[in-house]
């Protein structure tokens, strides 16, 4: 594994790094929850990454790869999950019109805490697409004469280190822009650009017939 490290390195940088749902939940609960609210989401998806990772050194993701039904409900399963957050972003949008106007300086935490971490979570975890990377993905970096089991483990484990350290840079980068979001105005613009985002990422996850 040693000289395939730094190619699996760059991979993973990319992957990570390149935006989705995660990225758009982390963008929205960090503007609206501060560095907090993105922390907590990241760790939710870097929660998510491990249990896909843990199934794929175990052989476990074998089985959702292997069974065209158990992607589809996994994958349908998702699409709903996005469709929950983003007609909730609707509303809250919509809803938040006939508020009064709150005090802009003070901190408007979007989502509790654990809802935070909850968001990130099962959106990873009902992510199938997940679970294939990491079974396609790792063995790739595994040269003949390595111990498989161990060697997958370990990259698995490099990867969620990645992980993590991506969404707290992430996380921390976003704390100057949200403290200049607090308005209520800025906030539904939020909630309605993301809420469709998300309608339109479900949309797109329901009807995609292949993987």
């Amino acid at each position: 594994m040693p000289q395939l490290l730094l190619p699996f390195l760059g991979v993973v940088a990319v992957l990570t790094i390149t935006p989705g749902p995660d990225m758009l939940l982390v963008v929205r609960n960090g503007l609206t929850a501060g560095v907090r609210g993105a922390w907590l989401t990241g760790l939710g998806c870097c929660a998510g990454i491990s249990v896909h990772a843990t199934a794929a050194v175990l052989g476990l993701s074998a089985i959702l790869a292997a069974s065209a039904d158990a992607y589809a409900a996994v994958r349908l399963a998702g699409a709903a999950y996005l469709a929950y957050l983003g007609v909730r972003l609707l509303i809250s949008a919509i809803m938040s019109g006939d508020e009064p106007p709150p005090d802009e300086a003070a901190p408007r935490p979007a989502a509790g805490h654990g809802t935070a971490f909850r968001q990130g979570l099962v959106t990873n975890l009902l992510n199938p697409k997940i679970a294939l990377l990491f079974l396609t993905l790792l063995p790739q970096f595994v040269t003949d004469g390595e111990p498989r089991l161990r060697t997958t483990a370990t990259l698995a484990v490099v990867f969620l280190g990645l992980a993590v350290l991506w969404w707290r840079t992430f996380s921390l980068a976003i704390g100057p822009i949200s403290r200049v979001l607090r308005g209520r105005r800025s906030r539904r613009l939020l909630d309605a650009v993301a809420g469709c985002a998300l309608l339109a990422i479900s949309a797109r996850v329901a009807l995609e017939g292949g993987r």
